[in-house]
Parts: C-alpha cells; sequence; structure tokens
C-alpha cells in the first residue's frame, strides 16, 4: 500500500463481500471497524473485524442503508474510509459525497460519477458521445405514459421499459404490443418508486434472443484504465444473474477485442476510479453488442476474472483508493488463462419458484480440490435471516478450458451439502446436465423458456 490518508476502514456491509474486505485489509496492514444490525450478531464478519459495532436493527432500512449511523459510526472509531462492497449504499451518489465532505475516502468512483451512470439516459448519452454503440431507444426518461407511448411507438416494438434509477430487474417490464403499454408502464413506474424513490423510466428497443457480457475494469481516476476478458452472465431468471463465466462462449478474439476497447473507451472518458463493471447485450447471430449500463461497484461475479487473471480486485480497489495507479494490475491475453465458472449458491427453493429459504444450517461440507474456490461467511450453525439478499455462498471453479470447467463444477457441486435449508445448488447440478448449458447455448430468456416447457418432476430430476 503506498501512503494514504486512511489507515482504517469502515466495513459498510454484511456477508461474504464484508469478510472478504476485512481479511483483505488485513493482508494491507489495514485496520477494520466491521458494523452489523441485530440479525447478524453472530456473522463471520463481525468476529474477524478489529472492531464491530452494532448499526441498528434487522431491516436494512435501519441498519445497512442508514447513512447517518454509518457515517457516526465511522467517525467515532476514526475510519478514514469506508467500504461499501456491493448492494446498499455501493452505488449511492449522496452516500458517497456524504463522505467526502466529512474527510472520509469512499472506496469506489466519485459521486458526480455514481450519479451519472446510475441515471440511464445519461450514462447512454456519455457513452454515445464517447463512440460506444448503445441499444436504440429513448434519449430521455418519462413519467406519465402518454408522452413515453409517443416515443415506444418511435422506437418500434417490442420493446423494454427501464426504470431510471433501475437495479436487479426491479422496474422493468417488456412490452409486446402497443395495447399493453399503459398498464406495463404504469406497474413498471409504481415499482421504481418504491424501490428507488424514482418512477422515472427509459425506454430502449428489446432484443429476444441474447446474451448478457460483461467487462471487468480498473480505472485510476485520471483517465487511465485497464480491462479484463468479458464475463457472460446468459443465465439469468427475472434478469438476476444466477451463473457467471469466462471467456463467453459467444465471444471470439475479434469480437472480445472490440467490445473490451468499447468497456475502456468509457472507462477512459469518464475518468473512472476503482473497480467498476461495463455491461452490454450482445446478439450472437450478428455480432453486434450494444451498451446498455455500468455498475459503479464491484460485482458479485468478481471472482471469475480474478481466477482466470490471477489478480485480487478487492485489494485493487484499496490500493486504488490509497493513490496507487494501474500498472501492477494489468493483464495481457496471455495472462488470462483457462475458464472460469461462478455458481451463485441461494437460500432459495428452486422447485417452488424459487421461494425464499431462510432458517438454520443444521449440517455444511464445503466443496475443494485443484480450481474450486468458495466465498462465503455461512457454515453449520449459522442462521440465514430472512432480512437480506439470499445468497450464501458463491462457488467458483476454474479448469483449463470450459470442458474442464464443467467437469471440476459437477464435481464440486456434488461434494457440497447444505443441511436445514434449500439451496439453488441443485439448480447447478439440473443446469450443468442440460445439452443447451454444455454446448453454449444459453440466452437471457433461456431459463423461463426451460422452465415453463417442463414440468417440477423432470426439472428436479
Amino acid at each position: 500500500m503506498p501512503d494514504s490518508s486512511f489507515d482504517t476502514v469502515l466495513i459498510a456491509n454484511r456477508g461474504e463481500i464484508a469478510l472478504r474486505a476485512v481479511e483483505v485489509c488485513r493482508a494491507l496492514d489495514l485496520k477494520t471497524v466491521a458494523v452489523y444490525s441485530t440479525a447478524d450478531r453472530d456473522a463471520a464478519h463481525v468476529a474477524k473485524a478489529d472492531r464491530a459495532v452494532c448499526i441498528g436493527p434487522a431491516p436494512a432500512s435501519k441498519s445497512y442503508l442508514s447513512a447517518e449511523a454509518l457515517l457516526h459510526v465511522a467517525q467515532g472509531t476514526g475510519c478514514g474510509a469506508v467500504y461499501p462492497g456491493y448492494g446498499f449504499l455501493s452505488e449511492n451518489a449522496t452516500f458517497a459525497r456524504r463522505c467526502g465532505e466529512e474527510g472520509i475516502k469512499f472506496v469506489g468512483p466519485a459521486a458526480d460519477t455514481i450519479a451519472d451512470m446510475g441515471d440511464k439516459a445519461k450514462a447512454r448519452a456519455k457513452a454515445a458521445a464517447l463512440g460506444v454503440p448503445v441499444v436504440p431507444g429513448s434519449d430521455g426518461v418519462f413519467t406519465k405514459s402518454e408522452a413515453a407511448r409517443r416515443e415506444a411507438d418511435r422506437i418500434g416494438w417490442p420493446l423494454l421499459l427501464k426504470a431510471r434509477a433501475g437495479g436487479g430487474g426491479r422496474g422493468m417490464r417488456v412490452v409486446e404490443a402497443p395495447d399493453a403499454f399503459d398498464k406495463a408502464f404504469g406497474q413498471a413506474s409504481r415499482e421504481a418508486e418504491a424501490a428507488f424513490s424514482d418512477g422515472a423510466m427509459y425506454l430502449e428497443r428489446f432484443f429476444p434472443r441474447i446474451r448478457h457480457i460483461e467487462v471487468q475494469v480498473l480505472g485510476d481516476g485520471r483517465g487511465e484504465a485497464i480491462a479484463y476478458h468479458e464475463r457472460d452472465c446468459s443465465v439469468q431468471r427475472r434478469h438476476q444473474k444466477l451463473v457467471e463465466e469466462s471467456p463467453s462462449p459467444a465471444v471470439d478474439a475479434a469480437l472480445r477485442s472490440r467490445i473490451v476497447e468499447a468497456a475502456l473507451s468509457l472507462t477512459r472518458g469518464i475518468r473512472y476510479e476503482g473497480a467498476g463493471t461495463v455491461e452490454f447485450i450482445l446478439e450472437p447471430d450478428t455480432g453486434e453488442f450494444f451498451f446498455i449500463e455500468m455498475n459503479t461497484r464491484i460485482q458479485v461475479e468478481h471472482p471469475v476474472t480474478e481466477m482466470r487473471a490471477d489478480v485480487d480486485l478487492v485489494a485493487a480497489q484499496f490500493r486504488i483508493a490509497a493513490g496507487e495507479g494501474l500498472d501492477a494490475f494489468v493483464r495481457d491475453d496471455h495472462d488470462q488463462h483457462g475458464h472460469a465458472i461462478e455458481f451463485r449458491i441461494n437460500a432459495e427453493d428452486w422447485r417452488r419458484d424459487f421461494a425464499p429459504s431462510p432458517g438454520r444450517i443444521e449440517h455444511w461440507q464445503a466443496p475443494g480440490g485443484d480450481g474450486v474456490r468458495l466465498d462465503t461467511a455461512m457454515g453449520q450453525g449459522l442462521t440465514v435471516p430472512p432480512y437480506y439478499d439470499s445468497m450464501i455462498a458463491k462457488l467458483i471453479v476454474h479448469g483449463a478450458d470450459r470442458e474442464d470447467a464443467i467437469r471440476r463444477a459437477t464435481g464440486a457441486l456434488s461434494a457440497f451439502e447444505c443441511g436445514g435449508i434449500a439451496t439453488t445448488a441443485d439448480f447447478h447440478r439440473w443446469l450443468l446436465g442440460q445439452p443447451d448449458y454444455i454446448h453454449g447455448r444459453v440466452d437471457t430468456r433461456w431459463i423461463e423458456r426451460t422452465a415453463s416447457s417442463d414440468d417440477s418432476r423432470r426439472l428436479s430430476a
């Protein structure tokens, strides 16, 4: 670590990313202050941090989403930096700005960058101005369906309604025909208002069968940036990612070069600082790709890149925040090797429409072996609370090629055991037996089509 203005970090998150941040800080000789809700009193990140402070009751709105409480703890414990992880306040421009006003380093991009990239219309405009291909869509946002309908007729059908401040599939609707537009607009706008206090909607052309491709980037905040090979996040359910892998089965070397260069153009053009992800949709048949958004934080699936490039992206976040340049993180094509796949293990019963399954973990057996990694803060005897995101672990495998990675994943998933609650491990075991997945023929709507064309007995076989 270079000389910096901070030696103590507030870890403003929970679960595996909070535990990971604590461990990385320890390796970098940084002290940590963990925060926790009453539901997370016995959490692993609480036990491993140098200090821990209860920040409020179980509901996230009264604990992990309380910017004032987080800032109060940071100031009271002498923290010079705040690490937001992903989720919660990680992409909240107001919180990042408040940190700066209080003289606390926000480990991430500038507040204005978060605000601009969080506004889909502004992000689209910036990308287009930098020569990055964008999806045909509206130049602005709409709060009334009447005005939006006229723009929809210009863009063409089918189209996608997206919340200006959206994320995780909330405030998003596919509209197949004009007669369904008004109802869908109202539903999406109300959902966005409830989730983000912003009901403004953006319109873009909808492509029925596409792959979701993203590029991991690092920026120094001064206009320099590096990018790694693409990740393919096409195995999704209702816009929620379930599996991520790199490289994409649908991307060859020439296409990869074009996608990576587009991601770099945006990252450099906005003078991005820290770790981020530039996301695209790809039409495999034509090779056309379009920018859809930039996530101004570390991604859940960042270990896929770490496994292939032998880089610690969480440590990179801290080192860049402390003023270090990018030279240590550069990886060329020869440094990024093999194939990596991440499986999100959620506390959900996939046979019951992925219903949440919180509760006490009665039995836990983690897989191991060469090329197998499990990122988690859970274990036997711990309880999965019902208040937060249902992800309890990330199983990442790395092999010489995709076939080898799938083979290792099959073995790792067979060895993984979690008793007492339902998990999506069974879904992943099923997935690895599907010819479409094995041969790389999935798209972002493949799960919905496959599930709707099969019955639960066959899916769980």
